[in-house]
Formats: C-alpha cells, structure tokens, sequence
C-alpha cells in the first residue's frame, strides 16, 4: 500500500521560509517521479515542483528562484524548501508519486501552509 504523508506546514510570516517534507512508504521515491502541488481556496490545484528518476527538477514560474525540491533516498523522502514565502503561497500543499511504469500516480493528504502579511 503506497502512503505519502506531508509535514512542515504551517503559519509563517512574509519573507520567511519553511521546509516540507513528503515521507513515502509503498514506493521507492528514487524510481517514481515526485512532485508538489499547491491549491489554493477558490483554485484549482497546481504544479509548484517535480524531480524525476534521474534528479532533473522542474520548478513552476511563479516559484522560481524561491522553492527547490529534493530528494533523500536513503530515507525514502521528498522535500520543498519554500523560502521567501509570499501570501500567495498559502494553500494546501500535496506530495504526489508516479512511479515508472505504473499506471496509477499517488496523493499525499496534504499541508497546509499559510503565509502572512
């Protein structure tokens, strides 16, 4: 049974940072293309960053430059250092896994990260 459980949430003020951390069990997060999502009230959820099997990342635009993701493979974790947070960055955010050759991808429950001015 593939789990993804997100931590690191939380209130934080304009300008500072905090560090998610996505622990899977279930999957290999080495083999899986990983990633975060955000979905803020009233929106549809969004791509925010992914790392693949071979470690490239993709960042969206509006975070570029302010949140980096990575990996711990020996401890089976994914991470989204958020740094320079705006209030616009507040939303659920959501781990997600899709590992090569399946045909399914998994959710996280998600974190809530609320940012203020």
């Amino acid at each position: 049974q593939v789990q993804l459980v997100e931590s690191g949430g939380g209130l934080v003020q304009a300008g500072g940072s905090l560090r998610l951390s996505c622990a899977a069990s279930g999957i290999i997060v080495s083999i899986a293309t990983m990633g975060w999502y955000r979905q803020a009230p009233g929106k549809q959820r969004e791509l925010v960053a992914t790392i693949t099997l071979g470690g490239i990342t993709n960042t969206a635009g509006s975070v570029k430059g302010r949140f980096a993701i990575s990996r711990d493979n020996a401890k089976n974790t994914v991470y989204l250092q958020m740094n320079s947070l705006k209030p616009e960055d507040t939303a659920v955010y959501y781990c997600n896994a899709a590992p090569a050759g399946a045909r399914n991808a998994y959710w996280g429950q998600g974190t809530q990260v609320t940012v203020s001015s």
